[in-house]
């Protein structure tokens, strides 16, 4: 509940400081997509290829969704036993604050709510669990000619079950 508090209190405060801060810049709105790749730490460490769709209604606030499916997994010892886990996929919601930073820059801070499951295999047995979880994470974005550019964040997975996931991205971003 802790960590909720701050991701929303800094979401405020960056949508609260935005618009004095970029007054003079032009409205930036419209759709974007990105296409990432991301290790989240769920204890094991898993890669994934996250793909966003989003809709940025002014310079300092839109949507966005978040669809990921693994590529990598890791193998983890429970007692004698090698478990080998994976990412079957995940899917988020995301409220996401802009800050103009510089010109085709811009910080950002996203709060939303997700759903992930991994699946975990040893000895020819498998299973699968999933979880949802309140997600809230930093990050930073360059449109090197205004439309094409580079997205990298941070989002910390906070799941119902108490457990937690740290999540690092990096990708490629279109404006449209």
């Amino acid at each position: 509940m802790k960590n909720a508090l701050i991701a929303a209190a800094a979401l405020a405060a960056t949508l609260a400081l935005a618009p004095a801060a970029s007054a003079q810049e032009a409205a930036t709105t419209g759709a974007y997509v990105n296409l990432n790749v991301g290790l989240a730490d769920y204890g094991p460490n898993l890669w994934g290829i996250q793909g966003r769709l989003g809709y940025r209604v002014n310079n300092w606030f839109g949507v966005e969704g978040e669809i990921a499916t693994g590529i990598k997994g890791d193998d983890v010892q429970v007692g004698a036993v090698s478990v080998d886990t994976k990412l079957k996929h995940q899917v988020a919601a995301y409220l996401v604050g802009f800050l103009p930073a510089g010109e085709n820059t811009d910080l950002i801070a996203r709060v939303g709510y997700g759903s992930s499951k991994v699946k975990a295999s040893a000895a020819g047995i498998s299973a699968a669990g999933s979880d949802e979880s309140f997600n809230f994470g930093v990050g930073a974005q360059h449109h090197f000619d205004g439309l094409n550019g580079v997205r990298f964040d941070y989002t910390r997975h906070e799941f119902d079950d108490n457990g937690h996931a740290n999540v690092w991205s990096i990708g490629y971003s279109r404006k449209f």
